[in-house]
Formats: structure tokens, C-alpha cells, sequence
């Protein structure tokens, strides 16, 4: 059964509901795969995501981040190992761009591996998303973007909703109106498992220019 967790940023630490799920999930702990978002830059990428899986108690026999100091065929062999893969937050342009040149999606996508994504990653983790200046992006004009697929939906992660909604519902109505879109701040999560969704912390669903507050189930 395949399992997804496109999650935002978390302030601290992962939550215990989040740590008990995952706990659940991760059986296999030979190897974890670090995807960078920043692949130029060496210096504590990844830090961050792998203290809230140390915090929660899920340690690996071994690490790997995957950016330009890897060959792309050594990248492609610990992917296909990989446990649990995991794209890092920071640059979803450059993250994207990365998962092609090293040609990595389509193995992501048939890996048996427990998949995770921290803002940026889990933005790649979608279906399609949306770039846009008024998210953040550094570009001038906005445009739909491909992701990895994992799932048949768009993901807006990491971004101040409560205070920018009318925003959100303008740029994403378009791309809302071909699938349903999730969006979330920080400190949430939402977990594919099989055919059943959950929820974590605050979690809007966009759907044909609707925007409603989800019921949190973890």
C-alpha cells in the first residue's frame, strides 16, 4: 500500500498524533533518501527534516542526500533502495528541475518506499502546482508546473493562508476548476495511505473555486 505524507514546516518537532502514524508506517529503516532542494549548496541540507524524524524516534541505518555531489546514476540506485524517500523544503524550482536532470520521478513514483515532503518537496510531490510571485516564487509571470504525480491532486504548502485567502482562492481557482488542490500552513500534514486521506492541523481543500476548512482525522 503506498503512503504519502506532504507535509508543511513544522515550528519544533513533528506532533505525537503525526509521530504515531509514521511510527506505524515506517517498518523498514534500512535506508533513508534525501532529496535536496538546494542541490549546489552541502552545508546542513536536510538538517532540519532529519532532526524531526531523530526527535520522533525513527533513526536509519544509513543517510543519503542525493544532490550534484552524487552522480545521477548513484542517485537513481538509492532511490530504487531507499526506504523512505524524502524531498526537502527550500527552492521547488530548483527541486524541480533537479528531479529531472537526475531523472528521478518516475522511479519515485514506482518506489515501494514510504515518500514524504516538507513545503517545497511536498509541492513537487503533486500533480501540478502553481508558480507564482504572490507565493513567494522568483518569477514575474505565473504558470502551472508538473510535479512528480504521486497522487491526482495540487498541493500549496507553507503558506500564510488565514491572512491571504482571497489571494489563494484567486491565483488557484483556475487550476482548482481540473483538480482538487490542499493547502496548508505550518504545523500540517496530509497522509495518503491507500485510498484514505488524512488530515493534520489547519487544512483547506480548494475544489472548483471552493474553499473549505477540513476536519483534522489524525
Amino acid at each position: 500500500m503506498k503512503t504519502h505524507y506532504y507535509l508543511g514546516w513544522f515550528s519544533n518537532f513533528f506532533p505525537e498524533n503525526l509521530i504515531r502514524v509514521l511510527q506505524e508506517d515506517i517498518i523498514d529503516r534500512k535506508s533513508l533518501a534525501m532529496i535536496s532542494s538546494n542541490p549546489v549548496l552541502y552545508e546542513d541540507d536536510g538538517a532540519t527534516e532529519r532532526s524531526w524524524l531523530d526527535h520522533a524516534g525513527i533513526i536509519f541505518d544509513e543517510y543519503h542526500l542525493i544532490n550534484y555531489r552524487i552522480q545521477k546514476e548513484e542517485a537513481q540506485k538509492l532511490i530504487q533502495n531507499a526506504s523512505v524517500i524524502f524531498l526537502l523544503g527550500g527552492n521547488i524550482l530548483n527541486q524541480n528541475g533537479f528531479l529531472k536532470e537526475y531523472v528521478l520521478s518516475d522511479l519515485i513514483k514506482k518506489s515501494s518506499a514510504v515518500v514524504m515532503g516538507a513545503s517545497a518537496g511536498a509541492i513537487n510531490m503533486s500533480a501540478k502546482w502553481l508558480c507564482s510571485k504572490n507565493f513567494g516564487d522568483k518569477v514575474e509571470v505565473s504558470s502551472v508546473y508538473d510535479g512528480i504525480g504521486l497522487d491526482n491532486f495540487s498541493v500549496l504548502s507553507h503558506f500564510d493562508l488565514e491572512n491571504n485567502m482571497e489571494l489563494v482562492k484567486s491565483e488557484l481557482s483556475p487550476l482548482s476548476e481540473e483538480m482538487n488542490i490542499y493547502a496548508s500552513n505550518k504545523d500540517c500534514a496530509v497522509r495518503v495511505k491507500g485510498d484514505e486521506i488524512d488530515i493534520l492541523g489547519n487544512v483547506y481543500l480548494i475544489s472548483h473555486s471552493v474553499i473549505q476548512k477540513l476536519d483534522e482525522t489524525l
